[in-house]
């Protein structure tokens, strides 16, 4: 219970104190215009309040990722906690606030076009594709994720494939009409199941008295069931995404950055959300850990049922408050996903419109775009959820570590301190490349040989940011006395 509530405590704190170091940093100004203003359009760049901008990020960043991640990552035991602590802090929190706020001073732009601007045109080429690959996997597992759960709560003649299609309109609706009509109205209604949830699960906890697992130098171990084919490093840092670091929150923060009409909201709406999500994410590893007597006993569950964490879930729920609880814990549970997937679609057509400079203000130019990701997005309903899961999460923080590398060099650029980007720009680098290399639905080469390579890369990273640092200063040498003209 003590890592626990000091976990809890370490985010709050990140969110006041290291937050204000990143803004600053970033140097955010409340008089300058935003695009919400210089570009307003009544589709996707208009002014919305502070208070659902934040609730809006939220939804969209936090889908089955910091609820059935967190579930997989207690598998690991209490150095779940570690991950979700210091990976929300100095790793998501930087990734969520720069993505957002170079989005702000780049007329809303995507996070393809930003990479364009601070890696080169081969990397924007690069992430165009990547992007909208990642967007359509995360529709479709956000699309098959809760028609599950809601075939499971509901008649026996509402089935899975009735609520596929069911969620389909919705997604459909939801990219295509104006951001204040549908999602700006909904989610507030869906945000407070959300905490529900979170609250109702996180109180039983503490009124059950569950013993949760304590972080000591016995227990900071590798305590998965799968023992040498699941290593901490790298597994844990894939598994826990949305609840530590997660590429797809930079393709989601520039709906919001066309949105704000101040450049100081930045750091509740983008930082500030990712820490919301940690301490959901520990709530759930927590209440994972603690459930069923231990992560030993959690283990056991999840692999007689095939690492279902959907069931684990729901028995959570059902049990710790009551049948209507649990219906509302699940809509939760639910809401979470079902947002991230419709703002999935959406800013897969707003990266598209970006890459063609299709203006996006007449309906029709939407349905252009929107039908045939649809139609994509369906065929990856047809294969199997746990392939998609396995590339999703991959694809996910590999993308993270991109834009990582994306702000050191708007950092190294601008002459700011680069460091608080170029170190979790390191660490990820080594976990997605070891990753790739070692993970059953990878090369699956020795352990060795795939820490090797991703040190490797990453020390790749760090020439390229020394050289680039140098390069830099000789300019700086270059310029005669009284400045550039």
């Amino acid at each position: 219970m003590i890592t626990f509530l000091l976990s809890v405590a370490a985010l709050v704190a990140g969110y006041f104190i290291y937050s204000k170091v990143v803004e600053k940093v970033f140097g955010a100004d409340a008089s300058r215009p935003t695009p919400a203003h210089t570009l307003a359009d009544g589709v996707d760049f208009v002014v919305l309040p502070g208070w659902k901008m934040f609730l809006i990020q939220f939804l969209n960043i936090a889908g089955l990722g910091p609820i059935f991640g967190a579930v997989a990552g207690a598998l690991w035991g209490p150095v779940a906690f570690v991950w979700i602590v210091l990976g929300s802090i100095f790793a998501g929190g930087v990734h969520d606030y720069f993505s957002g706020m170079l989005s702000v001073r780049h007329g809303g732009e995507s996070i393809t076009e930003i990479t364009g601007r601070y890696l080169g045109r081969g990397a924007k080429q690069f992430m165009r594709l990547f992007s909208v690959v990642l967007l359509l996997l995360v529709g479709a597992v956000f699309i098959i994720g809760p028609a599950k759960i809601l075939h499971n709560m509901t008649s026996s003649w509402m089935t899975e494939a009735w609520w596929v299609a069911l969620i389909f309109v919705y997604y459909f609706l939801s990219t295509v009409l104006p951001i204040d009509q549908l999602i700006g109205r909904i989610y507030p209604l869906f945000g407070s199941a959300l905490l529900f949830m979170a609250v109702g699960i996180g109180g039983m906890m503490f009124a059950r008295e569950l013993p949760i697992p304590e972080l000591t130098l016995h227990s900071f171990t590798n305590q998965h069931n799968g023992g040498a084919a699941f290593p901490v490093f790298p597994m844990l840092f894939l598994t826990i995404a949305c609840g530590a670091i997660s590429g797809f929150h930079a393709t989601q923060s520039p709906m919001m950055a066309r949105c704000m009409s101040n450049e100081k909201q930045g750091r509740r709406v983008f930082y500030g959300a990712m820490i919301t999500e940690g301490v959901v994410a520990l709530i759930w590893a927590a209440i994972s850990m603690s459930f069923f007597g231990g992560v030993k006993e959690l283990n056991g569950v999840m692999s007689s049922n095939g690492g279902n964490a959907a069931l684990v879930v729901n028995e959570i729920a059902n049990s710790l408050l009551g049948r209507v609880g649990a219906v509302l814990a699940l809509l939760g549970v639910v809401a979470a996903p079902i947002t991230s997937g419709d703002t999935a679609f959406r800013s897969a057509r707003l990266i598209i419109a970006d890459l063609l400079k299709y203006e996006q203000r007449p309906l029709l130019n939407r349905l252009w775009i929107s039908v045939p990701l649809f139609v994509a997005g369906f065929g990856l309903t047809l294969v199997d959820f746990a392939v998609v899961w396995r590339y999703f999460a991959f694809s996910n923080q590999a993308l993270a570590t991109v834009v990582l590398w994306v702000v050191t060099a708007y950092l190294v650029r601008e002459r700011k301190p680069y460091i608080i980007a170029l170190v979790p720009a390191l660490f990820m680098t080594v976990v997605v490349v070891s990753y790739i290399l070692i993970a059953p639905e990878g090369l699956r080469l020795p352990l060795p040989v795939g820490y090797t390579a991703g040190f490797l890369m990453a020390a790749v990273g760090l020439t390229w940011t020394v050289i680039t640092i140098y390069r830099g200063s000789l300019r700086l040498q270059r310029v005669p006395v009284g400045g550039e003209k």
